[in-house]
């Protein structure tokens, strides 16, 4: 052997590398192979040498470099252009999410006395069920001014209502509590004023005297209900409320003409702006028979209307007029701090969301004229001790209009009911009732 040739352990020698005088250079391809566009190599079929192959158009290949980079070259600004548009929604999103976050006002000196006087309050029963007292203040200050005299921004609560929501949420209960109640008010403090003295008088004079932590804690002496949360609304708030969902539709019987009020309305079917449904649930004068008793029906019908007009599918479906509802609402209320801010609000809608609305019901304390003074009211006993009970344990309330019950306010004899356990009703209607067909 002319020379001792080491190959590699199983890699057979190529026997056409040892081909005499052929003569092949480093970069050419070896047989059977073309050169593809640009030095890159593409093998062959078979043994003999291959088609030939395409020329490259142009400069070898550049328009198609040009049209690649053209195509990054727009994707890139495609996803800045999206990226951007969602930073601004974002951004927008979160402006508008701390706006009405914003809105909202937080009543921390009711909820610093209610802890000085946690030991009298009475616990809750129900795991999950929730108590709110929804205070109306009838204060004549600021932007209210319009609607009476301001005597030095003193206000009573002019409508009060303790709203009960189901711990299942398959059910809200409204009870309007009249302001000339006669009730038990506890001695009460208020920042920058005396302490009050214990009393017996008209239930209104509480807010007047030591605000919202002296009203609740008269509810909650009245009652034996916890209360969990409250809500302040005021008069503007209430009127933008309205205009904010376009409206509210009602029935009169009769035309309205009240200056006292500022309304003027037609008899029959009709929509009430802001302004319109704000003289509506304060007039007394000039719609049914004057009395508070009548005021505070009509206060109920009109806020089931509202109710029933906000679930909705044009408001709740709809951004553009949820929004301003959301802004009304949150610009008119003062809540204690554990509803002070939009994800607590909407923590406590979302869990209303799927109560039925002829679930929503309305009504107000069984009571009747007071024995020593008929301008006043007292409670009926033991009707009105059997609803507390109702709904401190979480029990179903079942309403039925006036008119359907024998002896007015007061639930009708368990024996007329029909079933075993027959549930006690009381006067008082749902938000899914329509006004014009009572």
């Amino acid at each position: 052997m002319d020379a001792d040739v080491t190959e590699s352990a199983g890699t057979p020698g190529d026997p056409d590398d040892s081909a005499a005088g052929e003569d092949r250079t480093p970069d050419a391809p070896p047989p059977g192979a073309a050169a593809a566009p640009g030095g890159e190599t593409r093998s062959g079929s078979g043994s003999g040498p291959g088609p030939a192959p395409e020329k490259p158009s142009g400069d070898g290949g550049g328009g198609l470099d040009i049209t690649v980079r053209r195509k990054h070259h727009w994707l890139r600004w495609t996803a800045l252009g999206a990226s951007f548009v969602v930073l601004v929604a974002a951004g927008v999103g979160w402006w508008l999410y701390k706006k009405l976050d914003g809105n909202i006002r937080t009543d921390t000196s009711a909820a610093a006395e209610l802890k000085a006087y946690e030991k009298e309050r009475p616990v809750s029963v129900v795991h999950d069920a929730e108590n709110i007292l929804l205070i109306g203040s009838d204060s004549r200050a600021g932007d209210n001014r319009e609607y009476g005299r301001d005597d030095g921004g003193s206000q009573r609560s002019d409508t009060t209502i303790l709203l009960h929501l189901a711990a299942d949420r398959k059910s809200a209960t409204a009870m309007s509590i009249p302001r000339d109640l006669m009730v038990d008010i506890p001695a009460c403090h208020q920042a920058g004023k005396a302490a009050t003295r214990a009393q017996f008088a008209q239930f209104n004079w509480a807010f007047e005297m030591g605000g919202t932590a002296c009203t609740i804690r008269t509810v909650e002496k009245m009652t034996g209900i916890r209360i969990d949360h409250h809500m302040v609304i005021d008069f503007n708030g209430f009127k933008d409320m309205v205009d904010a969902v376009q409206g509210v539709e009602v029935c009169l019987k009769e035309p309205v003409d009240d200056k006292d009020a500022h309304l003027k309305l037609k008899a029959g079917r009709q929509k009430l702006d802001g302004e319109q449904a704000l003289g509506y649930v304060r007039a007394r004068k000039s719609l049914g028979n004057g009395s508070d008793t009548d005021r505070m029906d009509r206060q109920q019908q009109f806020l089931g209307a509202l109710v029933n007009k906000v679930q909705s599918n044009g408001v709740l479906l709809n951004p553009t007029r949820l929004y301003p509802v959301l802004d009304a609402a949150t610009k008119a209320l003062t809540t204690d701090p554990g509803l002070d801010s939009l994800k607590d609000l909407y923590d406590l809608v979302r869990g209303m969301r799927d109560v039925p609305t002829e679930k929503v019901q309305f009504l107000t304390v069984p009571r009747q004229p007071y024995h020593l003074n008929r301008n006043r009211d007292e409670l009926v006993q033991p009707d009105a001790d059997k609803l507390f009970k109702q709904l401190r344990e979480d029990e179903p309330v079942a309403v039925v209009p006036a008119g359907k019950l024998k002896g007015g306010d007061k639930s009708p004899d368990p024996a007329d009911a029909s079933g075993p356990s027959p549930t006690p009703t009381y006067s008082g209607n749902n938000a899914a009732t329509d006004l014009c067909e009572q």
